[in-house]
């Protein structure tokens, strides 16, 4: 059932949200900042804003295994598999295919990149596999907007059914924006970038 699958949220404080998003706050003032699993408060404040893809596994390894490891252990794994890089200041990705080759030898998932998806394929994709991550803009959260560009979030697809796509978002700013978020694929389409990666 889709509703057994659990949410995380890519932040230590969901409630956080909104004002991270808005500008209100910042992450050095997220006083939860060790149930990421970082290390110290530095290492929270420079990986949060980039683990929408470990928040999604997170999601995986929680409804197969009952728990996973939190958040910025799973990212600090998956850095020897280059799923993340750095380019001076800045951490790029997640990168898709390293990141396929990290859960399958580390957590047994079978999983594969999917690029040139389009959005009316969604039905059978999630008929042939339990997961998918996909890539969308972050402005989904308000779907009624038009999103700039496709792309540069992930979000954890569990369910098509009809016309209707549910999913997790790790960066929803609200109860009804971030867990089990349906909406028609026609909207979903406008936001999604037509790749992501297929788990099983």
């Amino acid at each position: 059932m889709t509703s057994s699958v659990p949410y995380v949220c890519q932040w230590a404080t969901p409630e956080l949200a909104a004002a991270l998003i808005a500008g209100r706050a910042t992450l050095a003032d997220d006083t939860n900042w060790a149930l990421s699993g970082a290390r110290d408060r530095a290492e929270y404040i420079e990986w949060a804003n980039h683990v929408c893809g470990m928040a999604c596994l997170k999601m995986v390894l929680t409804h197969r295994d009952g728990d996973a490891p939190p958040l910025l252990e799973l990212a600090r794994r998956s850095l020897p598999y280059g799923a993340y890089v750095r380019e001076g200041e800045r951490i790029k990705g997640l990168i898709y295919a390293p990141f396929v080759d990290y859960v399958r030898e580390q957590f047994a998932l079978e999983a594969e990149v999917r690029v040139g998806v389009e959005v009316a394929t969604l039905p059978q994709l999630l008929a042939q596999r339990r997961y998918f991550i996909a890539s969308v803009h972050p402005g989904i959260r308000r779907p009624e907007q038009t999103p700039p560009q496709r792309g540069g979030h992930l979000v954890l697809v569990t369910a098509v059914e009809g016309d209707d796509v549910t999913f997790h978002n790790p960066s929803g700013d609200s109860p009804a924006t971030r867990q089990q978020v349906t909406l028609p694929l026609s909207s979903f389409g406008r936001f999604f970038a037509g790749r992501g990666i297929a788990i099983t």
